[in-house]
């Protein structure tokens, strides 16, 4: 049974730690077939420590929730609150969306999507969280509903966002849905 000890400086929330503890035992039994109960993770707290010739007492930034980031931000399209979505973007944004369009701006992909739609809502079913790296990829998925360009509504289509997420910002999105299917029919 593993059991992991975690050496932090101060300074970080409970909430943080909390976080940390939960990922970790998570990670251990993806690696080891053991059961949630034998696995163990705590923290330890130092006051300072040296690292290469320099005495520090402070832990860096906790990164936000990668999935509340992008709930907010896709809140914030739904609302179609642009200037609020953009606060959610890392400059070098890009977005891909079915057939393989892809997108920089938020302006650039509510022109496009006035030509498919005009109103849409999502219901999430699920999010997920998984690491690669530096950037913490959420996954969301549910069903789409709104009204097409033409005026009749739609409801019950199936869709699947990716997000990449780095340094507290957005850096892209892929979309996946069967808007195209629905609209032919």
């Amino acid at each position: 049974m593993p059991v992991v000890s975690i050496t932090l400086l101060p300074g970080y929330d409970p909430d943080t730690q909390h976080r940390m503890v939960n990922r970790v035992a998570n990670a251990v039994r993806s690696v080891i077939a053991t059961p949630e109960a034998g696995t163990t993770v705590f923290v330890n707290e130092v006051s300072t420590y040296r690292r290469d010739g320099r005495v520090f007492s402070g832990g860096r930034a906790a990164h936000p929730v990668a999935s509340e980031l992008v709930q907010s931000f896709l809140q914030a399209m739904q609302e179609r609150d642009l200037q609020k979505a953009q606060s959610f973007l890392h400059p070098d944004f890009v977005m891909c969306f079915p057939g393989g369009v892809q997108m920089q701006s938020l302006s650039e992909m509510t022109s496009w999507a006035q030509l498919r739609y005009s109103a849409i809502h999502k219901h999430y079913e699920q999010f997920d969280e998984s690491w690669q790296g530096d950037a913490t990829v959420v996954f969301c998925h549910g069903t789409l509903q709104g009204t097409w360009s033409h005026g009749e509504p739609f409801e019950g289509i199936r869709f699947i966002d990716r997000m990449e997420v780095r340094d507290g910002l957005i850096t892209r999105q892929d979309v996946w849905n069967d808007l195209a299917e629905h609209r032919q029919a």
